[in-house]
């Protein structure tokens, strides 16, 4: 019996001290050092804090870029998906209605020229970025909306299109909220 506890308390010991001391402090430590000291990274126009970087936020102005729908309303209390599979009727109608909306406001697109990131929420349902091409269908309504010229917007969103993470992890996203502020800084 000694035989097994024995080695039994040494390895709760010793799991106890890396798992509730040692990487709990690991993990703060990368948080202190992350963007906004681990508080999430703000964004801030004029003293006061308009959202958080890693939270998407729901804007349906025409003048401004539209992001992910979100499944939750946006709501960061209630993170979540749908649950919904591609095959549930509800879902493909949310979807369809999606697309409408956009072809309503996107004239000049074509059903197949929606990226799938514009009319499908995301797991989480607070995903603040869209894909480089989803940005783009947008610049013509947005110029329009905003009496600027195209080729600005346009390069607006091309200036800020964020690279994946060290170049690998990832696929290339656009901030909806930091697009949409430097927007409104927009002459």
């Amino acid at each position: 019996m000694k035989k097994y506890i024995i080695p039994s308390i040494r390895i709760t010991i010793v799991l106890t001290i890396v798992l509730c001391v040692i990487y709990p402090l690991f993990i703060t430590l990368a948080g202190k050092l992350s963007k906004g000291g681990g508080d999430g990274e703000t964004i801030v126009v004029n003293g006061k804090v308009v959202g958080y970087a890693n939270v998407g936020q729901s804007f349906t102005k025409p003048q401004y870029f539209w992001g992910r729908p979100s499944a939750v309303a946006y709501n960061a209390a209630g993170s979540a998906g749908s649950n919904k599979g591609p095959s549930n009727p509800d879902y493909l109608k949310d979807v369809s209605n999606r697309i409408d909306t956009l072809l309503k406001y996107h004239p000049y697109l074509k059903r197949s020229d929606i990226p799938a990131d514009m009319v499908t929420a995301s797991g989480s349902g607070l995903d603040p970025d869209v894909s480089p091409e989803a940005a783009k269908i947008q610049v013509k309504r947005v110029a329009k909306f905003r009496k600027l010229d195209e080729q600005k917007v346009a390069s607006l969103v091309d200036s800020h299109i964020e690279a994946p993470l060290l170049g690998l992890f990832g696929p290339p996203k656009v901030n909806v909220l930091k697009l949409n502020v430097a927007l409104d800084q927009l002459k």
